[in-house]
């Protein structure tokens, strides 16, 4: 078993859901996203999306597009990002996807990037606009070297193409709780509810929901019946509006501390 795998083994003897953090690397600098990462752990995190910024992250809402903008003002790269995975390798085994688009991979070098992803520790992969069906040009490096490859469902996606991606993902699946753009609009519990118990019917991967997701409340009826609840928008927002205070870590540690309560 990988990270990802094992965490959520370990959450299911425990009787507990998973919490998955999403970071915008180097929003405000790669160290202090690096020293997040440990202060989240502590706080409860079980899992962290890092964010690998790009210039056109359409999937992402105001919050993330402009974190990701004062990331590549800031001189993030993925090269850089993944060499600050290797660096939390060294003292922590959290398990890490790295949350982006195709075209950094891309330019990068596909095979390049899946070694290196690989050497760095990274445990899987979320790539917003590559569709199952375009997945191989990627997953046929970063399959090889034991990397998940972690797929979206829509409130939109029809009952045979969830079929097809649920059969072809691994890791977890990341439900999308509103249709649009992240961190816009608070998602409605029945209607997610009623969607993940369609999937559950065809998986048994677990099953992760995010977008929209802010307060303890909301992430405590979720874990009633999905696997995990992811938060992102609302702790890259809680950053940039501490992002010159030195309690910072406490700051952002002590919020996701009330949401871990939640799903314990």
């Amino acid at each position: 078993m990988n990270r990802i795998e094992e965490k959520f083994a370990a959450l299911r003897a425990k009787k507990e859901k998973a919490l998955i953090v999403y970071l915008t690397a180097g929003d405000p600098s790669l160290n202090v996203t690096k020293q997040l990462i440990f202060a989240l752990e502590k706080a409860g995190t079980d899992i962290v999306e890092i964010g690998v910024p790009f210039s056109d992250p359409t999937a992402d809402g105001p919050v993330i597009q402009e974190a990701s903008q004062r990331a590549l003002k800031a001189g993030a790269t993925l090269e850089g990002v993944l060499k600050m995975v290797s660096e939390v390798r060294k003292v922590s085994e959290i398990p890490i996807v790295l949350f982006g688009y195709f075209n950094p991979v891309f330019a990068y070098g596909v095979k390049k990037f899946a070694l290196a992803a690989r050497a760095a520790g990274v445990d899987g992969v979320l790539v917003v606009d590559l569709p199952c069906e375009e997945a191989a040009e990627l997953r046929n490096y970063t399959d090889k070297m034991g990397i998940d490859f972690i797929s979206l469902i829509a409130p939109t996606t029809g009952k045979e193409r969830l079929k097809k991606i649920a059969a072809n993902a691994t890791g977890f699946l990341y439900y999308i709780s509103i249709t649009g753009i992240t961190g816009t609009a608070a998602p409605k519990i029945e209607n997610i509810k009623s969607e993940v118990a369609k999937i559950r019917n065809i998986t048994d991967l677990p099953i992760a929901v995010g977008f929209g997701i802010s307060q303890p409340r909301q992430a405590r009826e979720i874990g009633h019946f999905a696997d995990g609840v992811v938060i992102g928008s609302a702790v890259v927002r809680l950053i940039d509006e501490n992002k010159n205070k030195r309690n910072l870590l406490k700051i952002v540690s002590d919020y996701i501390s009330g949401i871990k309560k939640e799903l314990r």
